[in-house]
């Protein structure tokens, strides 16, 4: 794509999700794969979600968990022990049924996720409460086959980490499943700036083989719900299905209490359709593959060598102090043609250096969260604790700054309503309602099919108060959020 000038972006109130795919494809974050419903992701794409990687692992670790690998392939009988498990992923299944040539004696199923497999191991290694608990996370892949694709937020394969534990009691797995969704909530708050909506999904949306999910549900751009991450307590569901059992301090043979977690490459998707504007991408600096570039402006050929000597020294400030920088020296492209591309790709601070900076020792800076003049600040001093001093303050703004826009713009697309009329008015506005429910599983169907609302989650933090519900007018003790999703 980049070897054209006029690469176009729709607009995001013409069409989000033309806007959506124009900027996966022009910042060059994905491709399209040769089997439809897959992607090929992009290093640009990529280095974002190992920005995601890094800060997540190290959490992980911090927690207590190791990391290790699981097969792929899993036996087919293995999905069909646990009833509600098999009921929730068979549509979804790729299987394997030729292997070097010969047909197998029992069809493969190529990892939805991993429960099964990790139940079947966990059988063989947890005797007795010694054993626990036991916690293990794996970075792989996924396959779920679906009909409908985007880039990022549903492909037949992705990318994710699934974190699995076994417990001896069921409040140590409920703690743990907790203590997940709160670092992924820290993580979206810090380092994405997405200011997700914690909670726990009702009965319909748990899922398949869980007693509980907990979810982080994030507005997008087009108001659309996405959900960026879940926890799950999977209670005795799967170690009853697979016998998983340890022997306690009394000598009873029980059943072990477990949990799984898991956020994926449909993170980056929601970190596009977030905070991205009709520019392009736009990226949390926390989580920007490149926080700084530096384009060095130079009209006569006299000019050139000065300018990119100081245009490289500080490069070289920057770098040696850990800031994501690059510098983009091709002789190819004008400046006003390279402004737009590292616009479009999102880089949050822009350098600018002309002959008249280098003559003065300062540089321009530029802003990608504030477009155009606003933006704009000249005369920073190139005396390196200055400029460095400057640069790590701008990053820092700027990423509150994009927390703060993505705050006010959710809080102001969330209705709250007391009345079925009121749910569907919000609705059909593309808002998210937010009211007190205590209606029954039916009755949520209703609304799905009615406005194409679910509820994504009972949020965490709850208002106080009676409340009464808004489907039935019976007593509720919490409210939930509806609102249409990925």
């Amino acid at each position: 794509m980049s070897n054209y000038p006029d690469r176009v972006i729709t607009s995001q109130s013409q069409d989000f999700n033309a806007w959506y795919l124009d900027v996966i494809a022009n910042a060059e974050l994905a491709d399209y794969g040769p089997v439809r419903g897959t992607m090929v992701i992009r290093p640009y794409g990529y280095a974002i979600w190992e920005a995601i990687q890094e800060f997540l692992n190290v959490k992980f670790k911090e927690t207590g968990h190791s990391n290790m690998y699981f097969p792929q392939f899993i036996p087919y009988s293995f999905i069909e022990k646990e009833a509600s498990h098999v009921e929730g992923f068979s549509p979804e299944l790729a299987l394997v049924t030729i292997g070097g040539g010969k047909e197998l004696e029992e069809k493969l199923v190529v990892r939805p996720t991993s429960e099964t497999i990790v139940n079947h191991m966990f059988t063989q290694w947890i005797h007795s409460y010694r054993d626990l608990p036991l916690m293990v996370n794996q970075w792989a892949n996924v396959t779920r086959w679906e009909m409908r694709t985007k880039p990022f937020i549903r492909t037949l394969e992705f990318l994710w980490q699934e974190g699995h534990t076994a417990h001896a009691t069921p409040e140590e797995a409920e703690n743990e499943a907790i203590q997940m969704i709160n670092i992924y909530t820290k993580f979206a708050y810090e380092q994405a700036a997405i200011p997700v909506i914690a909670g726990r999904k009702s009965r319909v949306e748990t899922f398949a083989g869980a007693s509980k999910t907990y979810t982080i549900e994030a507005m997008m751009g087009d108001r659309k719900a996405l959900q960026a991450g879940t926890s799950h307590n999977l209670g005795q569901n799967f170690s009853r299905a697979f016998g998983t059992q340890f022997t306690d301090e009394n000598g009873q043979r029980l059943h072990v209490w477990q949990t799984s977690w898991a956020i994926s490459t449909r993170f980056v998707g929601g970190i596009i359709m977030t905070h991205g504007d009709d520019a392009g991408l736009m990226l949390p600096p926390r989580l920007a593959p490149i926080q700084v570039i530096i384009i060095p402006i130079w009209k006569k050929d006299a000019e050139k060598m000065e300018v990119l000597n100081a245009a490289s020294s500080v490069k070289e400030v920057l770098q040696t102090a850990g800031v994501q920088v690059k510098l983009d020296d091709s002789d190819l492209r004008t400046p006003g043609w390279k402004f737009n591309f590292w616009e479009m790709k999102g880089v949050p601070l822009r350098i600018e250096i002309g002959p008249r900076d280098v003559s003065s020792r300062s540089v321009v800076i530029s802003r990608r969260d504030i477009p155009g003049k606003q933006g704009k600040v000249f005369g920073i001093s190139m005396e390196p604790s200055i400029l460095l001093a400057y640069v790590k303050d701008k990053l820092d703004e700027i990423q509150s700054s994009l927390l703060g826009q993505a705050t006010s713009f959710r809080d102001s697309n969330i209705v709250d309503v007391s009345s079925y009329d009121e749910l569907k008015l919000a609705i059909s506005q593309g808002k998210w309602a937010r009211g007190p429910w205590s209606a029954s599983d039916e009755d949520e169907l209703k609304v799905k099919e009615e406005t194409g609302a679910t509820i994504r989650c009972f949020p965490f933090q709850q208002p106080q108060g009676i409340k009464t519900c808004l489907m039935t007018g019976n007593p509720a003790e919490e409210v939930a959020i509806f609102a249409k999703s990925y």
